[in-house]
């Protein structure tokens, strides 16, 4: 990959063979920093865990104490009082199976988190196909399979954010912006990081963090000592 005059003249700050305090990484990330929009500070776990099986399986969700900098829009599926709960706790879209038509019809992801009542899973799994790549689908262990809705569109306005690995045992998360600044930033790695520590599942053997590596939208990867 042919990389910017920018990025490379960034990446020479980094020393590829180091391993980062994690302050040290998030100070270095923001000096790397060097698009004109506020670019996201993401954090790569690899675990040494496998995927395929179902009982190494690392997913769950946090609430960052500083939140994304992110505008959540939340799409909640319920009826009734539920659908007026969500509402009120300031829920983007609420409705039931004329939200699956528009999303089946129409094409429309104007959303980025979506949560529904045990009760609406049935209606959900008809767009399974269509939520599940995009890493969408309500999931009880994500806390957006809930008859408390409300809870659940509060949490993630406030910044609450799913991580799950991917096939290649790699879980990526945004951990804030780099406008945030240093204090914040690491109060959101360490609350992501130690979620994911206590997610180890049981059967997961030997070394469990492989490694973690911190990098804005645009900024080389930075590798983090997490011992």
């Amino acid at each position: 990959m042919k990389r910017g005059k920018r990025y490379l003249e960034a990446a020479k700050l980094v020393d590829r063979q180091k391993l980062y305090s994690p302050r040290e990484a998030i100070e270095l990330v923001q000096k790397t920093s060097t698009a004109k929009f506020d670019e996201t500070v993401e954090a790569h776990f690899r675990l040494g865990v496998d995927s395929r099986h179902a009982d190494q399986q690392v997913r769950g969700a946090v609430v960052l104490p500083h939140g994304t900098g992110k505008q959540v829009r939340v799409l909640v599926f319920a009826k009734g009082d539920k659908a007026r709960e969500a509402e009120e706790a300031g829920a983007d879209y609420v409705g039931a199976e004329e939200l699956v038509a528009r999303i089946q019809n129409e094409n429309w992801f104007e959303f980025d988190a979506v949560v529904a009542t045990p009760d609406m899973m049935s209606v959900v799994g008809r767009i399974g196909r269509i939520l599940g790549p995009r890493g969408l689908m309500p999931n009880p262990k994500a806390g957006t399979v809930t008859m408390d809705v409300a809870r659940a569109v509060r949490e993630l306005k406030a910044g609450k954010i799913e991580y799950r690995l991917d096939k290649t045992n790699i879980i990526h998360c945004p951990i804030g912006k780099v406008s945030f600044g240093t204090e914040k930033l690491l109060e959101n790695f360490n609350t992501l990081l130690d979620a994911i520590i206590r997610a180890k599942p049981a059967a997961a053997k030997g070394q469990y963090l492989k490694s973690v590596v911190i990098t804005s939208t645009m900024g080389p990867g930075i590798k983090v000592a997490t011992t």
